[in-house]
């Protein structure tokens, strides 16, 4: 039997004259795609067949074209244009649009994450007797009157409320419409008594100060975590709670003072159940 030598090439090593090509269809096949697909990234300069036969048309592709493909589909369900698509396959710094992209996700994912937790949280509402979910908002500029108590208790602000308005009525001011009337409480956690709060009522216009009636200029609220509460106060811990597990598991801070602002109440509706109060507590 006759020895071949080690560098001597195998007949079947020798490289083909010609390389296999591949018409249109089992092209198609070969990788999952249809031949629209393929005619669509001929059209777009993005593959373009190796051989056109030019009697009938027919579109001829190269094994070798197979990875160029990929690297397409890839981008594409990357969420890639065909242009940013068609500048990577032309030599662009690949690497710059991936991060690029990335940074997109990442915002795309944060704000679906935050819809998923006021999915959460609009489905937590009932067992907890809510009557409204969490929702993020900002909070416009306002001009208020304010007074600042330290009170025995949270009923307290029930005789307060209506001193300071006879107060704001002999200044002559004039609430804003719709009216905004809330509580700044101004230490942080819950306490039973001694409570410092500031009481604020949006007006018109800035008056002169007068004792301890001061008007300011409350600037505005970028991001606010919000929440309403239907029914007596005896049951806003409930929202509380609510409200401070939502910012939590978000990933926000509280910067600022808590808001209680008062819709309907003792002044105007006959029972608690139909009294609305909503918690504002600004966030970054």
């Amino acid at each position: 039997m006759k020895k071949m030598r080690m560098n001597q090439k195998h007949p079947s090593c020798n490289p083909k004259a010609k390389e296999q090509l591949y018409k249109i269809g089992m092209f198609a096949n070969m990788n999952r795609v249809t031949i629209k697909t393929l005619r669509y990234y001929d059209e777009q300069k993005l593959l373009v067949p190796v051989y056109v036969d030019e009697e009938n048309g027919y579109r001829y592709y190269a094994a070798g074209q197979m990875a160029q493909l990929h690297r397409i589909i890839a981008l594409k369900n990357m969420g890639f244009s065909i242009d940013d698509i068609r500048k990577i396959m032309d030599g662009a710094e690949e690497k710059s649009f991936l991060l690029e992209k990335k940074q997109e996700i990442l915002k795309e994912l944060a704000v679906l994450t935050d819809k998923l937790s006021q999915v959460e949280s609009y489905l937590a509402r009932e067992s907890m007797n809510l009557s409204a979910p969490v929702l993020i908002k900002e909070i416009p500029e306002v001009i208020v009157c304010t007074m600042k108590h330290r009170i025995k208790s949270y009923d307290a602000l029930f005789d307060i409320m209506p001193q300071m308005g006879a107060r704001m009525e002999m200044l002559d001011c004039k609430c804003a419409q719709p009216a905004y009337c809330f509580t700044h409480y101004l230490e942080p956690g819950y306490k039973e008594e001694d409570i410092p709060v500031e009481i604020c009522e949006a007006v018109t216009e800035k008056k002169q100060d007068s004792g301890d009636i001061v008007f300011k200029v409350l600037p505005k609220v970028p991001t606010a975590a919000c929440i309403f509460h239907k029914g007596s106060y005896d049951t806003l811990h409930n929202s509380y709670a609510m409200l401070l597990q939502y910012i939590e598991e978000n990933g926000y801070e509280i910067c600022g003072n808590i808001r209680e602002s008062y819709i309907d109440g003792v002044w105007n509706k006959e029972t608690e159940k139909e009294w609305l109060t909503e918690i504002q507590i600004p966030v970054k």
